[in-house]
Order: structure tokens, then sequence, then C-alpha cells
């Protein structure tokens, strides 16, 4: 987020007083629970999967229950890996701005836009990535809730859970502004530039996108399609360079804390 990074691990995520830690502490005690449950529904498997063989007439009827067994548990193991592993960031095992970085450079390199990570002006905020193109130009930061955290968008107004996302809305616009005029200034390209919210965890709305404040906020995979969605052109291939050029001068990596 504008000003420091959620990213730099604290020591208190680790010694027992946070929810993350408590998060995982209450899986590990739960690996019991989820293999009997992981047992109760290969079990229905096998009976389902003996019982179409049995209705179908095809052979090999006892490796047909045993298939169905282990792909029900399969999935169901794989299941509860990706709902884990998709708290990863919240739970800083990893860095979500990696993350994104990844995806952006898959989803934009092909398509003229050029990506610049971990951007700052001086004395002041600092984003994950900025992103430039024939669409326009766009700062992504990266952000993460707690799994059971709500995200949506009411009146135009952002609500993470019950609280008001005005906190985390406004920052970002205003770096959004900041970089703009830096940018519009030293290149003399007239420009608006769009903050984009990469939510590594909290549930978004059906789509994975909700929009407010200023602010779009979207699971990482979309962040590329969403920005390649941008439905004119408005930089040619020369102010794309030049605005890269001229942030990647002006625009300073911020120091880790």
């Amino acid at each position: 987020m504008p000003g420091g990074s959620i990213y730099v691990q604290q020591d208190e995520k680790f010694t027992g007083s946070s929810p993350q830690w408590w998060y995982e502490k209450f899986f590990r005690e739960d690996a019991k629970n989820r293999q009997r449950s992981r047992a109760v529904k290969a079990g229905v498997g096998l009976v389902a999967g003996l019982a179409l063989a049995f209705r179908f007439d095809l052979p090999w009827i006892p490796v047909v229950g045993l298939l169905s067994a282990a792909l029900v548990a399969a999935l169901d193991w794989g299941i509860v890996w990706y709902n884990f592993n998709a708290t990863s960031v919240w739970r800083g095992r990893r860095r979500g701005e990696v993350i994104t970085q990844r995806k952006l450079r898959r989803g934009l390199n092909s398509s003229g836009y050029r990506i610049l990570q971990g951007r700052a002006i001086r004395g002041q905020a600092s984003i994950d990535h900025l992103v430039i193109g024939p669409g326009g130009v766009w700062i992504v930061d990266n952000e993460s809730w707690s799994p059971d955290t709500d995200i949506a968008a009411y009146g135009g107004r952002l609500f993470f859970g019950e609280k008001f996302g005005s906190h985390v809305a406004k920052p970002l616009v205003a770096t959004a502004d900041a970089f703009a005029e830096l940018l519009g200034r030293e290149t003399g390209i007239a420009l608006s530039i769009q903050p984009v919210l990469a939510v590594h965890c909290g549930r978004l709305p059906r789509g994975g996108i909700v929009s407010g404040e200023g602010v779009t906020l979207l699971k990482p995979s979309l962040a590329a399609k969403v920005i390649k969605r941008a439905d004119r052109v408005v930089l040619s291939e020369e102010q794309i360079e030049l605005l890269a050029r001229t942030a990647a001068r002006e625009l300073a990596r911020p120091v880790a804390r």
C-alpha cells in the first residue's frame, strides 16, 4: 500500500498473537478431521462408482469403484489445498507483488505494455507496479485481508467487512494523481493514471472484480485482462517509450522497511 509494504514479515504474525498464527494452528489441528471427512467422501465415491459400473455393465467393476473413490479423495484434497494456498500472502508465506508481477508480464509483455516494478516518488508514497501501454497508465498495488472478509461496493463506496474502505482507496487515488502529475510535468503528456488493487486474500464478489471510490479491486489473475480491456488507444509507441524512460529516471525504487 502507499507509504509502505505489507510484505515485510512482522514478528507478531508468528508469535501466537495474530489471526494468521491462529489460522495456521487451527488448520494443522484440524488435519485428522479432514482425513476422516475425506475417508467418508471416498467411501461414498466407492459406492457410487460400483453402482455406476453395475448399472452400465462396465468391466472390472472393483477397479471402477476404487478409481471413483480415489478421484473423490483427490478432488477433496485439491480443494483443501487450494483454499489454504489462497491465504499464503495474508499469512506472510508468499509475496503478493511477485505473484502479480508474473501475471502482468505473462499477460501484457507481448501487447506493447511496459511494466516497472516497485516505484516511488521520493519522500512520498510507493506502489508495486507501474503499467504503461496503448490503453493508458495504471498503478497496481497488492493487499490481502483475512479469508472471511467480504469486499464489496455499495452506492459507490467500498466496504471491507463492516468497515468503510476509504482508508484504502484515498491513499491509492492520491498516489495515482501524484504519479500522473509528475510524469505529465516531465514529459508534457497529459494523462491520468488508473489505480488498481490486486487482492490476494479476502472474498470478492462473483467475477472477482469490484470498483468504488476511484479504485478497482480484483483478483491478481484478472489484472492483465482488465488493463488490456481498454477500448481505445490513447498512447503511441513513442509516448509509451518516453513515459517508461521518464518513470525509470524520476521514480525511485522504494526502500524496504
